[in-house]
């Protein structure tokens, strides 16, 4: 057999390409969304910026690859095999989480990961050694763990979710109250003097700390080293009167330049922080193997104590690296068709909300109000006057026919939201501090959203149930790294033979995974949400409540004979299943009825006549909805307390009833899907006389009763099911009434 630590470093190449596409995949939004979300810059312009950025940071990162070798354990008590070991449980963890995590849809942190995952992998392999070690105890685990570098590590990943948030809400509040939303009108000393501050940060905090980590550090180290302040208030000079000329002569807008800035900035230092998480762990097994390889020891016998030393990192393969990186930020339809939590939960306005609110997020708003109203009662009123003042958005007037589409913050936020998180992030980088690019954007974002009133009091609770949501997703992401490495380490421990299983193991789930990915983008997703922007006619309410009806009818046609026959087989499973799509069904019907407001206020004025319509049909596809879901639910409820089956007689009833049911609603929804509106009144005869058969089946129940029914449980859910399909029918004909009604008035008004 050749050597299989050959294969080991092939196989943790392989996977550290498979981690920089699914990592930058997941990560690569973190700097696009600022420049997204203001929509200050087309798209492809900031994918060529974030580009450029990511190649600068690729090059920079050498420094943070030292994280991998020594930051967690301490390298001189582990043997090369101990260290191939940990190296390629971390690899593989690695991309088991992260897709995992994508699958379930929680928010993940790939810093937070590849710490946790050296952490667990580390203190399993640590155990181990001891345990096979009579003159060793428990204790004796600090020996293994560099637990100072590993607790600063792990304290400043915290500390930079809070530092975040603080710096980016004061900087914000105080960038506000100089520039309020009227930007447009303020001075062009003020926008001088804000790109002289905003640039001269990029400056020195991105361009100067980012090259120490670099070889050409020591050509220029003696320009910067002890000229600090000269470089800081020289360089504000210079950017303050530049950015003057720019507005002044060439009425370059400073803060798109800062935007375009910023974001290159921003790319750059989540090149440079977080390519540690997808190449570090590779890069720092591929030299120990090169310095053990010539050693002529065997593999259980030499320690590494020479990662200890600093090493320089290759260029060339960060370099490739950096270049996957920006291959996949053009090619992945994740990275460039998924929605960000982050746009959502600090956008400007109202709308649809992604997360539910919770106990702890009703809390902590209630907990904030109290503190305002306090804070009311302290500082003077003309004090609050004055900020109010600065915080009065502007009312957009737009002509009737004409659509815009507001972005999600304006171009002073999308500024502070870049240059304090790209500060943050390399002032971390310099410092060999590895944190959570994923966190520290989020977290100046919502920072800067809170400082910009945008958490009302219509949106407060759900915007923080969002944040409370990530920040547990981050906690689960550390506990399961740790575990999940530590398990992995010590299943290669047991046999050598685990690496190949696990592989295949890795292959098989990221096929599955690609797999849902590829199916889901061939569902068409209907947009559910009218553009608040966008004026509504009469014929576009007629339109927009066909769609609707149409697909509600269809869906409820096959959950109804869906759940007839699950009855009938008494199977639960699929019982269970369809309980599931008939509550996604109420949630759909709910996020329809929850947009009202904005369909209200999107109609011309016209057809504002429309919305007591539009209001009435959501009534009762409402109605329709939540009599399947009780028949649905009740029927589970029956199968899964192991009640005896209906009898014959039942099932034959309720079967003729569903044949008769939906072959009128496949009539129904094909007159609404091609708009024949014209046979609506046929349609109402035939539901009428589907009501009077649903009687009688609940007449032939009570005769039964009389003579041989013995079970009180099965009349209760044929009784209960008879009903609420009379509901049902009764709700879809109040629909085609309603939508006869309106139909024919709109016709007559049309001659």
């Amino acid at each position: 057999m050749g050597d299989p630590y050959i294969l080991m470093l092939v196989a943790l190449a392989v996977l550290a390409i498979v981690d920089l596409v699914v990592g930058v995949s997941n990560d690569a939004v973190n700097f696009l969304n600022s420049a997204i979300g203001s929509k200050a810059i087309p798209v492809k312009k900031i994918m060529i910026i974030a580009s450029l950025g990511v190649f600068f940071g690729a090059v920079t990162s050498s420094g943070m690859m030292e994280v991998a070798r020594k930051g967690i354990f301490n390298p001189n008590m582990f043997m090369f095999q101990d260290i191939m070991i940990i190296f390629m449980a971390v690899m593989i963890t690695d991309i088991l989480l992260l897709d995992i995590f994508n699958s379930l849809g929680m928010p993940t942190s790939t810093t937070v990961s590849i710490v946790f995952e050296l952490l667990g992998a580390a203190v399993c392999i640590s155990l181990l050694k001891i345990y096979a070690n009579d003159s060793e105890s428990i204790l004796d685990i600090w020996n293994y763990i560099n637990h100072e570098k590993a607790f600063e590590i792990i304290y400043g990943i915290l500390l930079s979710v809070v530092i975040a948030f603080s710096v980016g809400a004061l900087v914000q509040f105080f960038s506000r109250l100089i520039y309020t939303f009227n930007f447009e009108k303020r001075a062009t000393y003020i926008s001088a003097l804000f790109g002289g501050f905003a640039i001269t940060a990029i400056t020195y905090f991105i361009i100067i700390k980012g090259i120490k980590g670099t070889p050409f550090y020591e050509e220029v180290s003696h320009l910067i080293e002890g000229n600090t302040f000269v470089i800081i208030t020289g360089s504000f000079v210079a950017w303050s009167v530049i950015s003057q000329l720019l507005i002044q002569y060439f009425k370059i807008n400073i803060l798109k330049l800062i935007i375009g800035i910023g974001t290159f900035s921003l790319a750059m230092a989540f090149s440079g922080n977080d390519l540690v998480n997808f190449v570090g762990v590779p890069i720092a097994a591929l030299n120990s193997y090169q310095d053990w390889v010539g050693s002529g020891i065997a593999a259980d016998a030499y320690s590494m104590g020479s990662l200890a030393d600093k090493v320089p990192s290759n260029v060339w393969l960060l370099l490739l690296a950096g270049t996957i990186m920006v291959i996949t930020l053009w090619t992945s339809s994740k990275a460039q068709n998924v929605i960000k939590t982050g746009i959502d939960l600090s956008r400007q306005g109202d709308g649809h909300e992604k997360f539910q609110p919770n106990g702890l997020s009703r809390i902590v708003v209630r907990a904030a109000m109290s503190i305002n109203t306090g804070i009311s009662y302290l500082v003077p009123k003309s004090t609050l006057d004055f900020i109010d003042s600065k915080f009065l958005k502007p009312v957009i007037k737009l002509p009737k026919d004409r659509k815009f589409e507001l972005p999600a913050f304006d171009m002073i936020r999308a500024s502070v939201n870049l240059i304090v998180a790209g500060i943050l992030i390399s002032v971390a980088t310099s410092m060999k501090l590895p944190l959570s690019t994923t966190y520290v954007t989020f977290m100046v974002a919502m920072g800067t959203s809170l400082a910009d009133r945008a958490w009302g009091r219509e949106s407060a609770v759900y915007r923080v149930a969002g944040v409370i949501n990530v920040i547990g997703g981050w906690f689960l992401t550390a506990i399961v790294a740790f575990f999940a490495a530590a398990l992995v380490a010590y299943l290669i421990s047991w046999d050598m033979v685990m690496i190949p299983i696990l592989l295949v193991l890795v292959a098989v789930l990221m096929g599955r995974n690609t797999l849902i990915l590829r199916n889901k983008s061939k569902e068409v997703k209907k947009q559910q949400y009218i553009e608040r922007e966008e004026l509504i006619t009469i014929n576009g309410v007629i339109e927009e409540s066909a769609d609707h009806i149409s697909e509600v009818i269809n869906r409820v046609n096959k959950l109804y004979t869906n759940v007839v026959d699950d009855l009938t087989n008494h199977d639960l499973n699929k019982l269970r299943k369809t309980d599931k799509h008939v509550e996604k069904l109420n949630n759909e019907i709910d996020n329809l009825k929850d947009g009202v407001f904005y369909f209200i206020k999107s109609l011309d004025d016209t057809s504002v006549q429309a919305s007591r319509f539009y209001i009435m049909v959501l009534g009762y596809l409402q109605d329709v909805a939540q009599s399947i879901s009780y028949i649905s639910r009740a029927s589970f409820k029956h199968v899964n307390n192991n009640h005896k089956n209906l009898k014959k007689p039942q099932i034959k009833d309720l079967k003729e009833i569903d044949v008769e049911l939906s072959a009128l609603l496949t009539k129904e929804a094909a007159v609404f899907e091609s708009r024949n509106f014209d046979d609506l009144n046929n349609l109402l005869k035939e539901k009428n006389q589907l009501l009077k058969s649903v009687s009688l089946s609940i007449e032939k129940q009570v005769a039964r009763i009389r003579t041989d029914e013995t079970s009180p449980k099965n009349t209760t859910l044929y009784f209960s099911i008879l009903l609420e399909t009379k509901d049902l029918i009764s709700a879809l004909i109040s629909l085609l009434q309603t939508y006869e009604e309106f139909y024919l008035s709109t016709k007559q008004m049309k001659k």
